[in-house]
């Protein structure tokens, strides 16, 4: 098993409105990825693609774990590529007027037949787009 990606990042909004961005479709619309499907409940199994009109890889994942305003954590693979899955966890942890998000994805490297698309490196980046700015700027705006 490879290590896991582990972003953090302090944002200036308190815990609930992070939560909020990260569990409320039409936020996450904004800043993360169009998911019409989701639903916040254990077992929920959505769908979403990157964006674009070429509906490029399929997403897909399994909510495991909601504690609401601090843990989602849920599953994400490629059912048209793989059967391999990995997991994806939220974390949120309130210092202040701050909010500490991290998100943890690990077992990653079960993509890695998939090709350099699907490498740790392209998570990483990845992900560090995500939280370091669209989810940052899109709290702090």
């Amino acid at each position: 098993m490879s290590r896991p990606i582990i972003i953090e990042q302090k944002v200036n909004a308190p815990a609930g409105r992070v939560w909020k961005a990260l569990t409320d479709r039409n936020e996450m619309n904004i800043w993360y990825f169009d998911i019409p499907d989701f639903v916040l409940k254990e077992g929920a199994v959505f769908n979403f693609y990157e964006p674009g009109e070429e509906r490029k890889y399929h997403h897909q994942a399994e909510i495991l774990e909601i504690i609401p305003e601090k843990k989602l954590k849920h599953t994400w693979f490629y059912p048209e590529f793989s059967e391999q899955k990995t997991t994806v966890t939220w974390e949120i942890f309130q210092d202040g007027e701050n909010t500490f998000v991290r998100l943890t994805h690990e077992n990653v490297n079960a993509f890695n037949d998939l090709g350099e698309n699907f490498s740790e490196k392209a998570f990483t980046e990845g992900w560090t787009q995500i939280i370091e700015h669209s989810l940052k700027r899109y709290l702090e705006k």
